[in-house]
Order: C-alpha cells, then sequence, then structure tokens
C-alpha cells in the first residue's frame, strides 16, 4: 500500500466530521433508526403509563363489584390484551407493509366487511346505546378498532395505483375509493359509531393532502363532512341531547351532564400538580367510566395539569417519529401508511382530550395506548407496528456511485480502504474504461501518477490531485520544491 505524506496522514483535532446522512445506529443509517428507536420508545412510555393510571382509575370500581372483588381485575385483564397486542405488532413490523398494502389487501378488506356485517346481525351494545361489538365470551370484539387500518391500507393502495404508478385513470380511482372505502365507512356510521367515522374521514383528509389530492376539493370534502355531522348529530335525540350537553352541560348536571360535570370536577381539584397517584375523588363512583373514556379527567386529577400537559408531549413525541418514518419512506404506499396511523392515533387523541374538556360532543372514544379496552389497546399496538413496518423496510437510494465505490480497494490487499488514512485508490477497469484505452496506458512508456505519485503499473486510477493546503500554497506544486 502506497502511504501518503505524513501531513496527510494525520488527522485534525477532532477528527473529520461526517454528514449526518452518513451516520448510522446498530448499522443502520441514522435517518431511519432515530425516529424508529423514538415512536417504540414513546408508545412504550404511553403503554406503561396507561397500565398505571388504569389500575389507579379502576380499583374502586373493581373492589365494589360483587363478581370481580379484585382492584387489579382490570389491570391483569389489560395486559393480557397487551401481550396480544405486542405479538401482532411484531408480526406486523417485521413483515414488509407492502403485503398487507398490495398482495393480501383484498382479503383483508373481506374479512373487515364481512365483521362490521357481523356487527349488524349479532352485535350487543353492552348499555351504551349503539351496537359495536361482537360478544365472544372471553373478549368483546369492536370490529370498527381494526376497520381504522384496513381502511388506510385501502386509502394508501389506491393512492398508489393513481399518483405513482398510473395505472388506473381519475375516474376508476374515485370508483375504487368510493368503493374500497365507503362501504366500511357506511357499515360503521349504522352502528351508529360517528366517533370512528370522524377520526377515519380526518385520516383520509390527511392521506389524501400527502397524497397530492387538490386542496379545494379537500376543503369541499371537509365542508361537506361537517355537514353531515351536524345532521347525523341532528337526526336523532340521542346524538342531538350529546351536542346540547357540550353547548351547556350544567343545563341538567344530575342526568345528561352528570359525567361531564364530573370529569370538570376532577380537572378542578388537580390544580397545577395534582391531588397525588392513587389519591383521586372522582373514581370513588362519581365519575362513569373513569378507566376507559374518561381517563384523561383522572390523569388531570391525580397528576395535575403538569401530567395532562406531560401525556399530550409524549403524544406529540410519538407524532413526530412517525411522520419522520413517512417522510423517509421509500414510495408513496409507505408515506401514506406511516403517515395515516401516527394521524389517526392524534386525531382519536384529540377527538376524546376536546370531549372531556368540553369542546365537542362526547365520542365514546378511547384513548389510545392509556385508556382500558382490548380492541383499543391492540388496534393501537397494531398501528406502532405497521409504522415501524415502513421504517424497518425503507432503505437508501442506490446511485451510481455505490456500486463504484465498492469496487475500490487498497493496493496490495483486498480490504476495503477505511477513512482517516492514506492510500491509493485503484480499479481492475473503471466503468466505462475499455481494455484498450488500458493498453495504450501500458504502451506509452511513461506509467501514470496518482496523488501519491507513485506509478500505477499498467492499472487504472482515481487521480484524487493535490490535496487543499497544496492548492492554497501554490496551485497544486510540492511546497518543498518551491523557490
Amino acid at each position: 500500500m502506497t502511504s501518503a505524506p505524513a501531513r496527510q496522514a494525520r488527522p485534525r483535532p477532532g477528527g473529520r466530521r461526517k454528514k449526518s446522512s452518513d451516520h448510522t445506529v446498530f448499522g443502520v443509517p441514522e435517518r431511519f433508526m432515530r425516529p424508529r428507536l423514538v415512536l417504540i420508545a414513546a408508545a412504550a412510555i404511553l403503554v406503561g403509563f396507561g397500565l398505571l393510571m388504569i389500575y389507579s382509575a379502576s380499583s374502586v370500581t373493581a373492589l365494589s363489584d360483587p363478581d370481580v372483588a379484585d382492584a387489579a381485575f382490570y389491570l391483569k385483564r389489560q395486559l393480557i390484551f397487551i401481550a396480544a397486542g405486542l405479538v401482532a405488532a411484531v408480526v406486523l413490523a417485521r413483515t414488509d407493509y407492502r403485503l398487507w398494502a398490495r398482495q393480501l389487501l383484498l382479503p383483508i378488506w373481506v374479512i373487515t366487511v364481512l365483521l362490521l356485517l357481523a356487527v349488524v346481525v349479532l352485535g350487543t351494545d353492552n348499555d351504551m346505546g349503539a351496537t359495536r361489538w361482537i360478544n365472544l365470551g372471553f373478549f368483546q370484539l369492536q370490529p370498527s378498532e381494526f376497520a381504522k387500518i384496513t381502511v388506510i391500507f385501502t386509502a394508501a393502495n389506491i393512492a398508489e395505483r393513481y399518483y405513482e404508478q398510473g395505472s388506473i385513470d381519475w375516474g376508476t380511482f374515485v370508483k375504487l375509493l368510493i368503493a374500497g372505502v365507503g362501504v366500511p365507512l357506511a357499515l360503521i356510521i349504522i352502528q351508529p359509531d360517528k366517533g370512528s367515522t370522524m377520526i377515519i374521514a380526518l385520516t383520509l383528509l390527511v392521506m389524501g393532502y400527502l397524497a397530492g389530492l387538490p386542496k379545494r376539493l379537500l376543503l369541499v370534502l371537509l365542508v361537506a363532512g361537517i355537514v353531515a355531522f351536524l345532521a347525523l348529530s341532528l337526526k336523532d335525540d340521542y346524538s342531538r341531547q350529546r351536542l346540547l350537553t357540550m353547548l351547556d352541560p350544567w343545563a341538567d348536571p344530575f342526568d345528561t351532564g352528570y359525567q361531564l360535570v364530573q370529569g370538570f370536577y376532577a380537572f378542578g381539584s388537580g390544580g397545577l400538580f395534582g391531588v397525588g397517584l392513587g389519591f383521586s375523588r372522582q373514581k370513588y363512583s362519581y365519575l362513569p367510566m373513569a378507566h376507559n373514556d374518561f381517563i384523561f379527567a383522572i390523569i388531570g386529577e391525580e397528576c395535575g395539569l403538569v401530567g395532562t400537559l406531560g401525556v399530550l408531549a409524549g403524544f406529540a413525541v410519538f407524532m413526530w417519529a412517525g411522520l419522520q418514518i413517512a417522510r423517509y419512506a421509500p414510495d408513496l404506499c409507505g408515506r401514506l401508511v406511516a403517515a395515516g396511523c401516527t394521524s389517526l392515533v392524534m386525531v382519536q387523541l384529540l377527538l376524546n382530550v376536546c370531549g372531556v374538556l368540553g369542546l365537542f360532543p362526547l365520542s365514546g372514544k378511547p384513548i389510545p395506548f392509556l385508556s382500558y379496552g382490548g380492541s383499543s389497546i391492540i388496534a393501537s399496538l397494531m398501528l406502532v407496528g405497521i409504522i415501524a413496518s415502513v421504517s424497518i423496510h425503507s432503505h437508501l437510494p442506490e446511485t451510481e456511485h455505490d456500486s463504484a465505490r465498492r469496487s475500490w480497494q487498497l493496493e496490495g490487499s483486498s480490504q476495503a480502504p477505511r477513512e482517516g488514512r492514506g492510500f491509493t485508490v485503484i480499479e481492475g477497469r473503471a466503468r466505462g474504461e475499455s481494455r484498450a484505452s488500458q493498453g495504450a496506458s501500458r504502451g506509452s512508456g511513461r506509467p501514470s501518477r496518482g496523488r501519491s505519485g507513485g506509478p500505477s503499473f499498467g492499472r487504472g486510477r482515481i487521480n484524487l490531485g493535490p490535496n487543499a493546503s497544496d492548492r492554497l500554497r501554490g496551485g497544486g506544486r510540492d511546497p518543498r520544491n518551491r523557490r
């Protein structure tokens, strides 16, 4: 190996700084690994905090139930659901997301529609006023939670076929959207489950914006959605009362406005730092569904304003990681899947928080990762697995320079060059260089010289030229030969 001059071989203090794109974490480019680790860490922290709050909010309810009489009953069940969700998340993360969004999309869509139809025929309302569950004996399955994932896959597939592949025209694009997205949405609306319908609709608007739908069309769809929501809310007494309760919960604080008013009491008692974990008063049968829909109110009471802001900050970190993964996804399908799953979590969070704060009609939708519920936590962890799958199966684009760089080797060695050492780069034959040109070089009688001045012995070289200090001193001449 031909050594470079000592001045060139001596590294600068602190070493040469690499570009951020060259950094790796566990052998993976930083742009991919950092948001992946942040996503998993944020989800794990939120799930762990959710377990703590579920135990605190449900212990009194579980003890007062003669059929349960176990303070940790809901905590144990949630742990089982989390275990099932983690298995599903790992499977989804290790499997290429394109398999679900392309090859297996049709059977997934058919199964989803059949489950939604089963809700209409065999479903139960669990005394909640809406038929949304299928009683499996050991588990109350809520298909609409999993239908959200199917709709994201379907919309991403159709958008990719129109915008990136160009395999369908605009008319086919609209027809496929109406069939692939409209049918599941219609089956969810008739349950009725306006909360899930709104979450899916807003998520689709975000995906449409990222895919490139005209902004005017998106605005029209948004206005039409608001009008449709108001029409559905005013259609029946149950939905209309929820809207009126949001506007004035104190009009009937002991009946229709009872749950919302008790939630206000919880926030008011918590103050800035809360009354302390486990010391909530509202969970003593004052606040209904304290460990489910209204767990955010218990967080506000026990952890105060600081605790609620911390929860929102945790979800903000989750959103950043998910959108970063979407940003570096290798194709449009991956970008839409990652952004859609992230948006779904955030929209559902805001819908619950705004409902508990009285800023929006109560929807009955739990907070992802935090609220008690089997279908909710399993679906939430599946979303994390899908986003992680997009990150795991992302890669840097291959360029012609990458293939040329792989053919480099040190002179007299089969090892690849290491950064920070002086070396001569050689190639048996450069890309596009003919054998005739190599023969002409050999027959010229003058060996070609590279940067170090050593002979090439007939092999092609990459002439890197003088170093920066030589050029500044005198146009590439050796400073020792200057007069």
